[in-house]
């Protein structure tokens, strides 16, 4: 008696995202994200090759903020068309890009450093810092990172800065930074707007939800390994990603 022909495998149901966060179901933690109200305004350039929908931080980041704009692309004409809005003085905007300037290099003191268009530490810091309207946060790895920088050229326009945190990243194991600086998007988002609005509640906010986003991956990671981010090519470095990060 011949054996029924076998069928194929139904092909798995793909696992639904959330329209917010843009992350599979299982790891939004959107329905737990505290609002926070921003007096400086957020730009987070994102490259579009940046895939990690897992442990990406960029767009969890933009929800907790009523004026944050996520951006997906690699240039824009102006600093203007890439927020979607008219900006007078794109001085008064910071990228934060570290490239190849290390803050314990410079010897900075504080976690947040303006550097001048030569790479060093510009003169006056609190008088530069201080008159900040909005931040530019690129999100990708380092190599994405530096495409949006040199291919955006209005960034020179903007005063470029550079972060010396205090810890870390708190990716931990799942993530590793090649460089001490190196932190998720929303951790540098934390750092630069907790200390340029002076609220360490910014902080302790963005940190809280970048935790739980963590731990609800350390959950599902080996119930659903489909979860897990791709290794990176050879050679990748992830950025500030920092952002994320994300």
């Amino acid at each position: 008696m011949s054996k029924p022909p076998e069928t194929a495998a139904a092909p798995a149901e793909p696992i639904p995202e959330c329209p917010h966060c843009q992350k599979p179901m299982p790891l939004c933690i959107c329905d737990s994200v505290t609002p926070i109200e921003n007096r400086l305004s957020l730009l987070i350039l994102q490259h579009p090759q940046e895939q990690d929908r897992a442990l990406g931080t960029a767009r969890l980041l933009a929800r907790h903020f009523a004026d944050a704009t996520v951006r997906v692309g690699l240039s824009w004409p102006s600093l203007s068309k890439a927020l979607g809005r008219p900006v007078e003085n794109a001085a008064r905007w910071a990228v934060l890009y570290l490239g190849s300037a290390r803050a314990a290099d410079l010897d900075a003191e504080g976690e947040i450093v303006a550097l001048n268009r030569k790479g060093e530490i510009a003169e006056n810091q609190r008088a530069i810092l201080g008159k900040l309207e909005g931040v530019v946060l690129l999100d990708g790895t380092w190599s994405q990172a530096k495409a949006l920088w040199w291919r955006n050229p209005w960034m020179l326009k903007c005063q470029r800065v550079i972060l010396n945190p205090a810890h870390p990243s708190r990716y931990g194991r799942l993530r590793k930074e090649p460089r001490r600086d190196g932190l998720s998007t929303i951790e540098a988002a934390a750092t630069i707007l907790a200390g340029l609005e002076r609220r360490p509640d910014i902080a302790e906010t963005l940190h809280a939800s970048f935790e739980r986003m963590l731990a609800r991956y350390r959950e599902v990671q080996d119930e659903m390994p489909e979860l897990a981010p791709k290794p990176a090519p050879k050679g990748r470095r992830r950025d500030f990603r920092r952002g994320k990060r994300a």
